[in-house]
């Protein structure tokens, strides 16, 4: 093994917050290091996962470092020791982590130690039989809108002078309002949806599919909704990138609000959202899975199949979809407001 890559690939930690090959890997050899650096820039493929399992990681690795913990002496009871803090509260001198955070940390930490016993750094593995707190849940908290209120939304984006008659849109507006219904209409994840390239909006005989990018590195693809076809054409006439296959559909746009070639931040969907949801009178706490949730409930209400759901929203499995069915939340309320007092 070449020592320059060992030195040179932990650069590519920076973005994930290290600051080099944590100290109680790098004092167990130059393979260690070189197998935490591999774990995560070749082995992690998903950007948002390499992201919370480094944050995950860099915790545990420097509260090993704070005890005098060596990588090799590790075993289940110090790992244990470790989760049960992470789920205790902050006044209590823990961590103060939600449960699904407690189990996210634990499956970092366990598949880090699992890549450096196949790479024979270790002989077994301190965190597998580490179990974390019960978590289950039957219903989802994202936030979700009725159909009124998504087409209230979406009519919103769209400007008008003092007589409320329509005005010629900013294209921004028309980014805005395809961006959102291509997420209500196609249930679609917003990391799956920013990522999408002009290329990705692609012909199928009369009718126009979205390609998305799921996770795992599969493609899903789903027929365009007249509504989210008519937005989305809308905007890219008026951005003039139909030729541009290669180049994100969703770009940034600068202070002139003129189009840029950087594909839009999930981060900034998020503000741009918000800012859209307040403006036309919905929660402020309405966000980009909220679009995912409401176009899955409102196909439900109208007769669709969760399988048929399950296969648009590229779920593994249909418990997953089942999470974002809020069709009972109307029916809780109406036997709620039956108490009068």
């Amino acid at each position: 093994m070449s020592n320059a890559l060992v030195v040179a690939n932990p650069d590519e930690l920076g973005s994930l917050g290290f600051a080099g090959v944590p100290a109680i890997i790098s004092a167990a050899g130059a393979r260690a290091s070189f197998r935490f650096v591999e774990f995560f820039t070749a082995n992690i493929r998903n950007p948002n996962t390499r992201v919370s399992y480094g944050r995950a990681v860099r915790e545990f690795c420097q509260w090993c470092e704070d005890h005098g913990f060596h990588l090799e002496a590790l075993n289940p009871v110090i790992v244990a020791g470790y989760i049960e803090l992470l789920g205790q509260p902050v006044e209590k001198n823990g961590r103060g982590y939600s449960k699904p955070s407690v189990k996210q940390h634990l499956a970092a930490i366990r598949m880090l130690f699992d890549y450096l016993v196949t790479g024979g750094v270790l002989r077994m593995n301190p965190a597998s039989s580490v179990r974390g707190p019960k978590y289950s849940i039957k219903r989802g908290k994202t936030p979700v809108l009725t159909a009124a209120e998504a087409r209230q939304l979406l009519d919103s984006i769209m400007p008008k002078d003092k007589n409320g008659d329509p005005v010629k849109p900013r294209l921004v507006d028309l980014r805005d309002r395809a961006l959102i219904a291509v997420m209500v209409f196609s249930f679609a994840r917003i990391s799956a949806a920013v990522s999408m390239k002009v290329e990705d909006y692609v012909q199928a005989g009369k009718r126009w599919k979205f390609r998305f990018m799921e996770k795992g590195g599969k493609y899903n693809e789903v027929f365009a909704h007249h509504s989210a076809e008519e937005y989305l054409d809308a905007y890219m006439e008026a951005a003039g990138i139909w030729n541009e296959k290669k180049s994100p559909l969703f770009r940034t746009l600068d202070r002139k609000l003129t189009l840029s070639e950087r594909q839009l931040h999930r981060t900034d969907a998020l503000r741009m959202v918000k800012r859209r949801a307040v403006a036309a009178g919905l929660s402020a706490s309405t966000c980009n899975h909220t679009f995912r949730a409401t176009g899955i409930t409102t196909y439900l209400k109208n007769g669709g199949k969760v399988e048929v759901a399950q296969q648009i929203a590229g779920h593994e499995s249909a418990r997953t979809t089942g999470l974002y069915d809020r069709r009972d939340d109307e029916v809780s309320l109406d036997e709620v407001e039956k108490i009068i007092i």
